[in-house]
């Protein structure tokens, strides 16, 4: 306590006060006081960027008397000059913490590490500390084997040994979708819901875990209803999320009438707040097939924002998300028609676990990248989605032909109920 104060007096006045802490408050009773010891030093401070905001914000002395800032950055470019570096960093701490060496594999392993950090093929983690802590722990695994370098599997070892320790709240969820407290279908095809995907952070272990979004459409004029947002469970950018989609149904079917109906939409088995629009596209195909009546197979998730144009945007979490629903998969049976759905741009990101990767190449499990709506609909559904004429209407046996005929009934409907009431 108080030694930001304590530090800044010195540093103002250039000298160095001894003395108990109840001086430093103004409170002590000593009359003999040391002299003050002259300061002439450079100080560095390091902290995060919150840190420094809050000084910068709340004490006016600070920007004087730390008038140089940089930034570190947390990733590099991956490239042969830092791959080659991350390899010296690697031997260097072998040799400074008397670790074994390591195999070739070994070291490719922990850049792939590096790699995972930051979700990013062509970018590695600058996170030292926690290589150091992988390569310490490897090491322990190598050793009790008796072995004498540090191979492959012993840094696959101490990843999973370090994910079971920090993993008990994530075993406590999915246990819950095996024992079917939450409720997921993985395998049947039902209009109206979609399994979209979160991505859950407790302490250093995030995890990815799906949730049945379901959406309701009927006569009416109160637009989308977040049922979220009604119960005050819903955050500013996932209600921002709901008025884009809002944009994107006036932009595509009512171009020459007006909407007239009600959507109820919501995350079921949610009980905690919902934040963020990267299940906003997610959100969509759920209208677009109850409004269609065409319904969505369940072994795809899918995750992803959307905006007005419906083009599907980056979102963050994807390895997480895959792997969660994978996992999930993997317990109620691999039917070889599951998947996840994403958005092109997170192509870049995927560093998936050996075991999805596998289950990918032997066809056991999909990914799909998708640019636009109507690129995912399709793929949801089976159903082309449908190009409009110049006269606005769509193709017969189509997605959004079915979703406008419904759309224009209701309208009709809607209009007949006003001529009766007159």
């Amino acid at each position: 306590p108080y030694v930001w104060e304590a530090l800044k007096r010195a540093l103002q006045n250039k000298l160095l006060f001894i003395e108990d802490f109840a001086s430093g408050l103004g409170m002590g009773t000593s009359s003999l006081r040391p002299e003050p010891i002259p300061l002439d030093v450079k100080v560095v401070l390091i902290g995060s960027y919150s840190l420094f905001q809050t000084l910068q914000n709340h004490d006016s002395k600070f920007n004087k008397i730390f008038k140089v800032r940089a930034d570190f950055d947390y990733e590099v470019e991956r490239n042969e000059n830092t791959v080659k570096q991350y390899a010296q960093f690697i031997a260097r701490t072998c040799a400074q913490e008397n670790l074994l060496p390591l195999s070739p594999k070994g070291v490719a392993a922990v850049v792939e590490y590096g790699e995972k950090q930051i979700s990013d093929k062509n970018k590695l983690s600058l996170r030292f500390g926690q290589i150091q802590g992988i390569l310490k722990e490897a090491d322990y695994w190598a050793r009790k084997k008796n072995a004498r370098i540090i191979s492959e599997k012993y840094i696959e070892k101490a990843l999973n040994e370090h994910q079971f320790r920090h993993n008990l709240y994530e075993e406590k969820v999915h246990e819950s979708y095996k024992e079917e407290t939450i409720l997921i279908d993985v395998k049947k095809d039902i209009v109206g819901q979609v399994n979209a995907l979160a991505v859950y952070q407790v302490g250093e272990n995030a995890f990815g875990r799906p949730s049945r979004i379901t959406a309701e459409t009927y006569m009416g004029k109160a637009g989308i209803i977040n049922i979220e947002r009604e119960s005050k469970l819903s955050g500013k950018t996932h209600d921002k999320g709901m008025l884009i989609l809002s944009g994107y149904l006036g932009r595509t079917f009512a171009q020459d009438y007006p909407l007239s109906l009600s959507i109820s939409i919501t995350f079921e088995q949610s009980y905690g707040g919902i934040d963020g629009d990267s299940a906003s596209s997610t959100e969509l195909y759920a209208i677009l097939s109850s409004l269609s009546d065409i319904p969505i197979h369940q072994g795809i998730a899918v995750t992803g924002s959307v905006n007005q144009k419906g083009m599907i945007q980056a979102i963050g979490g994807v390895n997480e998300k895959i792997e969660g629903f994978f996992d999930v998969c993997k317990t109620k049976g691999l039917t070889g028609k599951q998947g996840v759905m994403i958005p092109v741009a997170n192509v870049k990101n995927l560093m998936l676990k050996k075991e999805v990767i596998d289950a990918v190449k032997k066809k056991n499990f999909h990914i799909y990248q998708v640019t636009t709506v109507d690129e995912g609909i399709e793929i949801l559904t089976g159903v082309p989605a449908g190009k409009a004429d110049k006269q606005g209407n769509y193709p017969k046996k189509t997605v959004f032909k079915k979703v406008q005929d419904k759309l224009k009934r209701y309208l009709e409907k809607t209009y007949e109920i006003k001529k009766l009431a007159k």
